[in-house]
């Protein structure tokens, strides 16, 4: 009986991923609304298969029943480890044990990491570097280093024949929802929250992959999280603007407040941003996503952070927010930071201690005590206007 949906995405090439709807939570850190999938391939050719990627932990079963649909899941000649974070490694071991004889590819680096993560033993293993490639029978797999994405071991496979691109996390997205791109309506702007999480802090070296990639002809782009690229150009050109860092006329606003007044001081900036058509991205962030966030920083062109002090810092969840920004690297050009407080400050301090660090240029600061009076006002429609004005001069 066949139990599982197992597509052939290509002649020969099978997704026997698996679909988590339930998970809402990634790296301690990352809300899942939509839950995620972690995608394996399994490439047959006339003499030898080949498993790229296996699933997360607790879904080995699963990935070998689907496998067993297609071939004996004890005859595979090769386990491609594109990468070895345990959400696509972790069955890597049991795939092994049940078929004796299988070898694993991945890098020099990543070699390393099969053994201390997965205890895979030497003589097992068949390091590969840029350009290397295996014969299936009629189907050739050639190896693409992709180092930082977004570990140092990564890579990418590319099935010559059949022109599939497997990148593994790059050109992802945390969905549980489609097989291909097609089947999800707002896929783009579930990759754009997936680079901003995942990819943005790594820009550079996504430039570099996308200049190793841009003479293949690909007709698939098969990643190891979310749909299937039927049309790879969708997110090819999406990702192109995101590793370049490329921005709009638009200001993420981040704030918190605990007794208005910090709030009040927000809504006047955003008011004076919006009247000189700046495009606003408005978080609240006691009630805000961080994947939301991190969406809105891959094209955002300013900042504005709010936050009241508290026992002579930030706000702890203000100080979340700015540390975000240190550790995700976004495009962001220019910032402003307002705050108040009740009975001594500190926060304004701390702020520009952490954004400092970043190569934000700081248009304008406002720390008050208190709640705003009307000068106060008018100092953040001054500011706002000059913070305007920069965003619109940048191209």
């Amino acid at each position: 009986m066949k139990r599982y949906n197992v597509p052939e995405i290509s002649e020969g090439v099978f997704w026997v991923g698996i679909k988590d709807f339930n998970r809402r939570i990634f790296d301690a850190l990352i809300p899942l609304p939509q839950g995620t999938s972690y995608n394996a391939y399994l490439v047959k050719g006339k003499e030898k298969t080949a498993l790229i990627d296996t699933v997360n932990p607790g879904f080995e079963k699963e990935l070998i029943e689907k496998i067993g649909q297609i071939t004996d899941p004890t005859d595979l000649d090769y386990i491609v480890m594109n990468h070895a974070e345990p959400d696509h490694a972790n069955a890597i071991p049991y795939m092994m044990q049940a078929s004796k004889e299988a070898v694993l590819i991945t890098t020099e680096k990543g070699a390393k990491m099969a053994k201390i993560f997965h205890r895979v033993q030497d003589e097992r293993i068949k390091t590969v570097k840029d350009g290397d490639a295996i014969e299936l029978g009629g189907k050739t797999l050639k190896f693409i280093e992709a180092p930082m994405l977004h570990w140092p071991e990564t890579m990418f496979t590319y099935l010559i024949e059949n022109k599939v691109l497997f990148p593994c996390d790059f050109f992802g997205a945390h969905t549980a929802f489609g097989i291909y791109d097609e089947d999800v309506e707002e896929i783009i702007p579930v990759a754009k929250r997936y680079f901003g999480e995942i990819m943005m802090p790594f820009r550079n070296m996504g430039k570099k992959a996308l200049d190793k990639i841009k003479d293949l002809e690909i007709k698939i782009i098969a990643p190891s999280h979310g749909p299937i690229y039927k049309n790879p150009e969708r997110i090819l050109e999406a990702y192109r603007k995101w590793t370049a860092g490329e921005t709009k006329q638009k200001a993420i606003v981040v704030y918190v407040s605990m007794w208005n007044s910090t709030e009040a001081m927000i809504k006047t900036m955003v008011e004076t941003l919006l009247s000189e058509g700046i495009e606003i991205s408005l978080y609240n962030l006691p009630h805000a996503d961080i994947g939301e966030i991190a969406k809105d920083l891959v094209d955002s062109r300013a900042i504005v952070l709010g936050m009241p002090t508290v026992l002579g810092g930030m706000h702890p969840i203000a100080m979340n927010a700015a540390n975000l920004v240190k550790v995700l690297h976004p495009p962001l050009k220019y910032g402003a930071i307002l705050s108040s407080y009740g009975w001594a400050g500190g926060a304004l301090r701390q702020a520009l201690e952490i954004l400092g660090s970043t190569k934000i240029e700081v248009v304008g600061t406002l720390e008050i005590n208190g709640p705003p009076s009307a000068d106060d006002h008018q100092k953040i429609v001054e500011m706002g206007k000059q913070l305007s004005n920069k965003i619109k001069s940048e191209r």
